[in-house]
């Protein structure tokens, strides 16, 4: 069907010319001489688009705009005027109008403003296709040319930007083959890890990333050489794509100043890698050093309720004595209450604030019909995501940082991948219950299906007796028993779970912004 336009203006017979070439172009255009007129077309047919005069006899531009947008409030509106007079920009800008053109207008200004209005999903959606296209096969090269950390950086990043770029396309098919090109990287990259992790933890390995239990001495730190203010934000299982939605909102009070990619250590559960980032050591060595401050496996208790004194523990053990505040927010009481009282933090050079949102809601995904119901896939836990921050203390808090001129850090402990696989494991009573790594003694599996380490100590881990081992899920698989394998398995697939091996949990955000 072709679009149809109505184009509204007293002095129409001298728009003869504009309208004749819109109609060999494929529009089909009505006409109107008053606003009166036009909103009798418009309320007796279907319209996607009204051009429409701001100086007409009888009802004014503006009068029909507002009539037209009480009925109507999504059809597009253009408004034409010879006059250039600000109040009459403002004034119609503020009514919704989608563009404002100044005569006389020529007919490619016309041809532009529709296809803008129209057009301008489709056309935006067909250069997405083409973008990806032209460079899947780029990516695909990379993913099986042996990448070196660099390069599986560059890989995620692009892999994420198409994501949500073809996230706006109708191109199903589209969607399916990066779902699928994803899937491919993942293999890759948990072999990747595989032959590395142990060497970039033990100091053999020529270039390492920067992993937690580093990231506050090669990242934080060096920024707080100056006298500059901080806040040091950890958004607790906050993943790199739902940073990149994050963003936009951010940015209208923070500018990025560095954007980067760190690793979070296995398991990417909070209790391992959020306490090796405050502590600045592995698992293995905060059980070592500060036994007080380790909750295990099959130990009762909060597992991350000493990271204010882990932290304090490795500046001192890094000869710095700089002053700060700690703040975990857990739920939303808690982060009203810190925004009512955040004049009273702003004093010291550093605060530390822990946002546990992300990580409630991942969880909820699992265990609230009505979550699911609500993110059922990528985009929409995305979403959810956005919609959260939008209405959060956490903006607010934001905001206020950015008049007080106070510069943030925005990280996270580990991020969360979208189970689909399940691949079964026995263990004993006492093996924990992650759907994501298993450590425990006599542990039965598939070795195909995991990254199985024997001995812990390999990698910085504890181990709870001397037979314990540890394993961990790679790409999207999941762990479940053999008892009630079916409900088990129905239940918790299509879930958003972390503790193993893939880029979306592993590469995590670590973004430094300064205020505007």
């Amino acid at each position: 069907m072709p679009i149809k336009v109505l184009w509204a203006d007293d002095e129409i017979d001298l728009l003869k010319p504009h309208i004749i070439f819109l109609e060999q172009k494929g529009y089909e255009v009505s006409i109107a001489k008053s606003g009166d007129e036009a909103l009798d077309l418009i309320f007796s047919n279907n319209y996607d688009i009204v051009f429409l005069d701001e100086n007409m006899p009888g009802l004014t531009g503006l009068e029909t705009l507002t009539r037209i947008k009480g009925k109507q409030p999504r059809l597009p509106v253009v408004m034409i005027t010879k006059s250039e007079e600000e109040t009459i920009m403002n004034e119609a800008i503020g009514s919704n109008i989608s563009d404002y053109l100044i005569k006389p207008v020529n007919p490619n200004q016309i041809l532009l403003s529709l296809k803008k209005n129209l057009e301008n999903k489709k056309l935006m959606s067909e250069k997405t296709n083409m973008g990806y296209q032209q460079e899947f096969r780029q990516i695909s090269m990379d993913i099986s040319d042996r990448p070196d950390l660099e390069t599986w950086e560059n890989i995620y990043r692009k892999m994420i930007f198409w994501e949500l770029e073809l996230e706006k396309s109708q191109d199903t098919g589209l969607k399916e083959i990066l779902k699928m090109q994803k899937s491919e990287a993942n293999t890759v990259f948990a072999k990747f890890v595989m032959a590395n992790y142990q060497d970039w933890l033990s100091g053999q390995a020529e270039e390492r990333p920067v992993l937690s239990h580093v990231a506050i001495r090669e990242k934080v730190l060096p920024l707080l050489e100056s006298d500059e203010k901080f806040f040091l934000i950890i958004v607790d299982n906050l993943r790199f794509d739902q940073w990149k939605i994050l963003q936009p909102a951010i940015e209208n009070h923070y500018r990025v100043e560095k954007e980067e990619i760190i690793y979070c250590i296995l398991p990417t559960a909070t209790q391992y890698a959020r306490n090796a980032f405050f502590a600045g050591l592995m698992p293995s060595e905060i059980l070592k050093r500060f036994p007080q401050y380790w909750i295990g496996e099959g130990d009762e208790g909060t597992r991350n309720q000493f990271e204010s004194q882990l932290f304090e523990e490795q500046l001192k053990r890094l000869g710095l004595n700089i002053p700060f505040h700690y703040h975990k927010i857990l739920n939303l009481n808690a982060g009203k209450k810190l925004l009512e009282n955040i004049n009273n933090f702003t004093g010291r050079q550093l605060n530390v604030l822990v946002y546990n949102f992300v990580d409630m809601l991942s969880h909820a995904r699992t265990d609230m019909e009505v979550i699911k119901e609500l993110a059922d896939d990528e985009a929409a836990y995305r979403s959810l995501t956005l919609s959260w921050f939008e209405h959060s203390p956490l903006l607010e808090i934001i905001r206020f940082l950015q008049d007080k001129k106070i510069n943030i850090i925005i990280t996270t402990d580990h991020g969360s991948i979208k189970v689909s696989n399940p691949t079964k494991v026995i263990g004993d009573k006492n093996t924990n219950t992650n759907l994501r790594y298993k450590t425990g003694k006599h542990l039965q599996y598939n070795p195909g299906d995991v990254f199985e380490v024997r001995n812990p100590q390999d990698i910085f881990l504890p181990r709870t007796n001397i037979s314990s081992s540890y394993i961990f899920a790679k790409e999207d698989s999941f762990f479940a028993y053999p008892n009630n394998y079916n409900y088990y398995v129905n239940y918790y697939r299509n879930t958003f779970q972390h503790g193993g091996l893939s880029m979306e949990e592993m590469l995590v955000p670590f973004v430094y912004l300064k205020a505007r």
